[in-house]
């Protein structure tokens, strides 16, 4: 039989166990609703995030981890809103708190490796971003955070390993992955948008008034899309139309009666135009690489007036270079030989040859204030050209012999591009100085060549805008031997035309590209005749395999 004195110590017991139950509830209650509302602040502010909202995202987010600092989703979703806004230095604090509470979760610490990285702690970054490459490896841009991380210390096998495994569906990592991949190797692999300035390096001809536009459009249409490097063979078909205002290009009023003459004839048209470019990389062994291109470009005035100025061009061209670093500084040594015949109306109108030797280094990146990193490309070129008009009156004529254009003109130039945020914004600056020798003393002339341009990724529907901006100052050697001054005289010309680019490109679906064009030329000389103004508005669509 239980005594009274224990069934008393029982109930005093039980008591002070109610009594403390009681006491616990009512202080943990608080903190339960409060964890309870930071975790609804917390959803509120993901949706906000998914929608891009990231200020509104933050004021969530702060409230919630106000309310509770261990909320796993709110420190999250800081830290990967820091990282949507760039602002990794940021992330870092939630996120490594969150890896402190959860430390083999791979998510936390992909994420936290991504904010060490891009604050350039490579140190704290490369532990966390391998322990989740060994588990994860098709994980988004892992592989070349990875493969950057070992390029550093000099393990190029495991970079090249890491790039080659890289997934990702964004087209400035890819290029950078291919860039260091490259490097890793021993061969200098640079991004698209920086290959396709060495490309338009390589290909800058001395044209005539009449072609100049043609050039520029193929140009811009070779480097509008590009494919990995890893592809040997490279296609690109473009069709379009275009209205010219001055496709013969005749010269502005004057009272000169040669000017007066040319005006008469019609000069605007509307047209279609059609490209193909196809280029096979024929050989590659490590650094070194050779390939072959081939290009047609036809355009038809659809003014019967014009109808004589529809050209036809098709080129040729065999190429090679070498890639490789000197020291810690990568660079290229390419070569190209082509070789293109003009046709006006399918008539033989221009052949040309050239040799083209460019030289590109990459030098060290460097932080500018309020910018960030900035990357760098320079460019060092020599050109050689050779050209032959055909149905020249000079060559039938002798009247006409100073005023025929068949020549050789040697080019030295210096191009650098400025590359911020992964070459989604390039800034180009380049010189030029060229001198032709003419068959026509009156076409001999010595030139100076000023480039400014440049292209950037906008925030609107992955539209990618470049404006490019030409000035050449061309001195002629000797008097005119036909066309007057404007004092009506005899005597040496002149000249400095601008040339002014700009275009909107927006990938699409299926390889695709759409792009609209604006060219526009300013030819300012003593001589009226060749005084002229030209614009061109262009929409293309391109298909690249």
């Amino acid at each position: 039989m239980v005594s009274s004195s224990y069934r008393s110590r029982l109930c005093h017991l039980l008591t002070m166990t109610v009594l403390m139950a009681g006491i616990s509830l009512f202080l943990t209650t608080p903190a339960i609703a409060q964890q309870a509302d930071a975790e609804v602040l917390a959803a509120q502010a993901v949706l906000a995030y998914d929608a891009k909202r990231y200020d509104e995202a933050l004021r969530l987010l702060r409230r919630a981890l106000e309310l509770d600092p261990r909320n796993t989703r709110a420190l999250y979703y800081t830290g990967l809103t820091y990282l949507a806004l760039q602002q990794a230095n940021q992330a870092i604090h939630p996120l490594e708190t969150l890896h402190s509470l959860r430390p083999t979760d791979l998510e936390v610490e992909y994420q936290l490796g991504v904010a060490y990285f891009a604050v350039a702690n490579y140190e704290k970054a490369a532990p966390l971003l391998e322990d989740v490459f060994r588990q994860q490896p098709d994980r988004e841009n892992l592989g070349y955070y990875v493969g950057f991380l070992r390029y550093r210390q000099k393990e190029y096998q495991g970079a090249a390993e890491a790039f080659g495994a890289n997934q990702t569906t964004d087209p400035d990592i890819q290029q950078l992955a291919l860039f260091y991949r490259g490097l890793a190797l021993g061969v200098l692999g640079l991004s698209d948008q920086a290959l396709a300035e060495l490309e338009a390096a390589q290909r800058v001809q001395t044209v005539s008034p009449i072609t100049g536009a043609t050039v520029r459009i193929q140009e811009a249409m070779s480097a509008s899309k590009r494919v990995a490097e890893t592809k040997r063979f490279r296609a690109q078909i473009g069709i379009g139309g275009y209205y010219d205002d001055n496709v013969a290009v005749n010269p502005r009023p004057n009272d000169d009666p040669a000017v007066q003459a040319l005006r008469a004839r019609p000069t605007a048209s509307p047209g279609f135009v059609a490209t193909i470019v196809a280029d096979y990389a024929f050989y590659r062994n490590g650094p070194l690489e050779a390939t072959l291109t081939y290009s047609f470009y036809q355009t038809v005035n659809t003014n019967a007036g014009v109808g004589a100025f529809n050209i036809m061009d098709q080129l040729g061209a065999v190429s090679g270079f070498y890639r490789g670093t000197m020291g810690k500084l990568p660079f290229e040594q390419g070569g190209q030989y082509t070789y293109d015949y003009m046709f006006l109306d399918l008539n033989g109108f221009m052949s040309r040859q050239t040799l083209t030797f460019p030289a590109t280094v990459v030098p060290p990146n460097f932080t500018a204030p309020f910018i960030g990193t900035v990357g760098n490309l320079t460019t060092f070129l020599y050109r050689y050209q050779v050209k032959e008009f055909y149905r020249e009156p000079g060559n039938t004529d002798i009247r006409f012999a100073p005023e025929q254009r068949d020549a050789f003109n040697n080019m030295f130039g210096l191009r650098h591009v400025f590359r911020f945020a992964q070459d989604q914004y390039l800034f180009r600056l380049g010189y030029q100085y060229d001198n032709e020798a003419a068959r026509g003393p009156a076409f001999t002339y010595t030139g100076n060549r000023l480039q400014i341009g440049g292209e950037a990724l906008l925030p609107w529907w992955d539209l990618r805008a470049r404006l490019d901006y030409e000035v050449h100052w061309r001195a002629y050697r000797n008097n005119q031997t036909i066309f007057l001054n404007d004092a009506g005289e005899l005597s040496q010309r002149y000249d400095i035309e601008q040339d002014f680019f700009l275009q909107f490109a927006k990938p699409l679906p299926n390889n695709l590209t759409v792009a609209l064009q604006y060219q526009a030329t300013l030819n300012n000389s003593n001589i009226p005749v060749y005084a002229w103004t030209k614009n061109v508005f262009t929409a293309l669509v391109t298909w690249t395999y």
